[in-house]
């Protein structure tokens, strides 16, 4: 058997996530289908992650295992583009690995970033592509809270009822804040992540920024460990995958 890990750029809105349902279009299961035809054998996909619906990526990484040797890779790319592309879909890399090597498993780093735009405006050339927010957010007192996150915690509160992780400590490395032009991106980098973690820290951010709540409040909740008391989360269509990093 042959190893092949690919990177994959796409736009999340048409899909229902990553990973396969049984019912909807997935990244994971259009991808699968379309590599399974090409090799004229059946293969298993597996992501790095499991990205929610209408979330995209700049660059997710899966792997897959196939009999049959993909003798010029480049050929072979831009096939599988050729099927991807109109569902705005696209293999930016496709690599031979080792058996050792494990889309998931083997990951070091996850990096996420979220994309506010903060403008009275609805954006069109961005529609879907971030969050629309009318009313000026505080930046400095987004960035103090954001600086609580950072380090090992129990993220409990930023955690969906469904998550299925053996635990809610993770360790937050970084977590950046920016803006330019009416666009606020928050960055979120950590080995791994809890289901709705991210979005669900830029809900309780945003919380700050527009002062409903105070830096004091902003603590309470994430020390609280409750779900109930989380700010409503971000909408997924502000949300990247940016890169995996092994």
């Amino acid at each position: 058997m042959f190893r092949y890990q690919i990177l994959i750029e796409y736009v999340g809105t048409n899909f229902r996530g990553w990973q396969i349902q049984t019912k909807g279009k997935t990244i994971q299961g259009l991808i699968q289908t379309k590599i399974s035809k090409l090799l004229k054998e059946k293969i298993i996909l597996v992501g790095a992650g499991r990205l929610d619906k209408g979330v995209h990526a700049i660059e997710q990484s899966a792997h897959f295992e196939c009999k049959t040797k993909i003798l010029n890779l480049d050929k072979f790319l831009k096939s599988l583009n050729f099927f991807l592309n109109k569902d705005m879909v696209t293999v930016l890399k496709l690599k031979k690995r080792g058996k050792d090597f494990h889309a998931r498993f083997s990951a070091k780093m996850r990096i996420y970033r979220y994309v506010i735009i903060n403008r009275f405006s609805t954006p069109v050339l961005n529609k879907n592509r971030g969050w629309h927010i009318i009313k000026k957010l505080d930046l400095v007192m987004m960035k103090k809270a954001a600086k609580t996150l950072v380090g090992t915690k129990d993220f409990s509160t930023f955690r969906a009822s469904t998550c299925r992780a053996k635990s809610p400590i993770k360790t937050m490395k970084l977590v950046k804040i920016k803006s330019k032009n009416n666009q606020i991106e928050i960055e979120f980098r950590s080995q791994s992540f809890l289901q709705q973690q991210v979005r669900s820290m830029v809900g309780c951010l945003k919380y700050v920024g527009e002062k409903k709540w105070t830096l004091e409040k902003f603590n309470f909740v994430m020390g609280s460990k409750k779900r109930t008391l989380c700010a409503p989360p971000a909408p997924p269509e502000g949300l990247y995958l940016v890169r995996v990093i092994y």
